[in-house]
Order: C-alpha cells, then structure tokens, then sequence
C-alpha cells in the first residue's frame, strides 16, 4: 500500500495505477473511490484511463491518516481493491 504525506491545505490528484494487475487486453471499466470522513474528495471528479484512477482530495486533520480505497472492474468481469495512506501533516 502507497502512504502519501498530504498538507491540509493542498489540492491535490493521486493515481492509482493496476497495469501491473491487469491481464493482457484486460482494461478498466469502472472505478470508485472509497473516502473516509475526515478528508475531501475534491474537483476535479475521479477519473480513469484504461490503467490508471485518479482521485482529487483535499483537507484532512493535520496528524490524522486515512485510508482512500480504490475499486474497479474490468472488462472482463474482475472486480479488486486497492489503498493508499494519507499522512495529514502541514508542508
């Protein structure tokens, strides 16, 4: 799992990349972002490529850690989750 160090006051994207998951011409077809309370899921909406998700977040209380979950399916029907840490501290 990836940790991050996040400053309560940026804005900022985070990837996700399942390439190294995915099969051959297996692409991604849905992806959702799971966000604890506690930090904001920002503009611009989450997005995707055929590898990759991306999710925008901001705020967090500064010594807090969240966990951010992201889930897809592809194309060939294979559902999985994976996370990433957020470090909430002042940069």
């Amino acid at each position: 799992m990836s940790s991050y160090v996040h400053d309560p006051n940026a804005v900022l994207d985070y990837r996700m990349s399942w390439a190294k998951w995915l099969e051959e011409a297996e692409t991604i077809s849905t992806s959702t972002w799971i966000v604890p309370d506690g930090i904001v899921q920002a503009t611009p909406a989450p997005s995707n490529t055929t590898t990759d998700a991306t999710i925008w977040l901001s705020g967090g209380t500064v010594g807090q850690e969240y966990r951010v979950t992201n889930r897809v399916t592809t194309n060939l029907g294979r559902t999985d989750d994976r996370s990433i840490t957020i470090h909430v501290q002042e940069r």
